[in-house]
């Protein structure tokens, strides 16, 4: 079965999430990760993306940059965020580049999501 999968151009931890959260509102133009500028509020997933991932019916996974290059280092040079769909041989193949998330909104992200799952092949 296909997969998604989600990377935030973030640090992971508690920590940098507080720092996040605080960079995020108070300089939003010089935040570097727009998934996580338009899928999450000031500190919870926004409702709209949480139901839209559980509605799309295949397993998403999220994973914050270092995360990323340790398991998939042979995408590390991918730009980021990104999103990631694993075609039927299993192969990862980018679905919404950095570019994209960075001029996308939420309603035109989903857009584009639902768009090019059909072209995983």
């Amino acid at each position: 079965m296909p997969q998604l999968l989600f990377v935030y151009n973030a640090e992971a931890g508690a920590l940098q999430g507080l720092l996040d959260t605080l960079h995020k509102t108070l300089s939003p133009q010089t935040y570097a990760c727009s998934l996580c500028r338009l899928t999450y509020g000031a500190v919870h997933m926004r409702s709209e993306w949480k139901q839209f991932v559980q509605e799309l019916g295949l397993p998403c996974r999220f994973l914050h940059r270092p995360e990323f290059i340790r398991e998939f280092p042979t995408l590390r040079q991918q730009p980021l965020p990104a999103a990631f769909g694993q075609n039927t041989t299993g192969e990862w193949q980018l679905l919404v580049s950095k570019e994209e998330f960075d001029q996308a909104n939420l309603a035109s992200l989903m857009q584009l999501i639902r768009t090019r799952l059909s072209t995983l092949a």
